[in-house]
């Protein structure tokens, strides 16, 4: 059990991620005047209320890779994998709450770690099926 500390330790800081994610929508709200249940109204809101949004979508995918490629392939780069996904998350919200333009990099670190999750699982998995 000891060996799964290290991805344990990484899905919470995403889910903090994710919450501080929420509090900035939060925030946003009493600062651009957009009060529930609305989503639109100001661009400065949107993006902020995207950004959360998007990690929201993306968490779904990423946490079970996380666990799958921690279990059967490696816990340690499982960490390190998941560490950059939680890196690219904050540039990715970070550089939309900028501009929306300014999202991109962080959003293909984050999607980059997540496939070589579930594709570094999936190889790892064939191969035990086929030997």
């Amino acid at each position: 059990m000891q060996t799964l500390i290290f991805p344990a330790i990484v899905t919470i800081l995403a889910l903090l991620v994710y919450f501080g994610l929420g509090i900035g929508v939060g925030v946003a709200r009493v600062k651009y005047k957009i009060m529930p249940p609305q989503t639109t109204g100001n661009e400065d809101f949107e993006r902020v209320y995207r950004a959360h949004q998007n990690t929201l979508e993306q968490i779904v995918i990423f946490l079970p890779c996380l666990w799958l490629f921690s279990i059967f392939v490696s816990p340690n780069l499982g960490a390190i994998l998941g560490g950059v996904w939680v890196i690219g998350r904050i540039g990715y919200a970070w550089g939309y709450y900028v501009e929306a333009s300014k999202r991109a990099a962080g959003n293909a670190i984050a999607s980059l770690a997540t496939l070589a999750l579930m594709f570094g699982t999936l190889y790892n998995l064939t191969m035990r099926l086929i030997n």
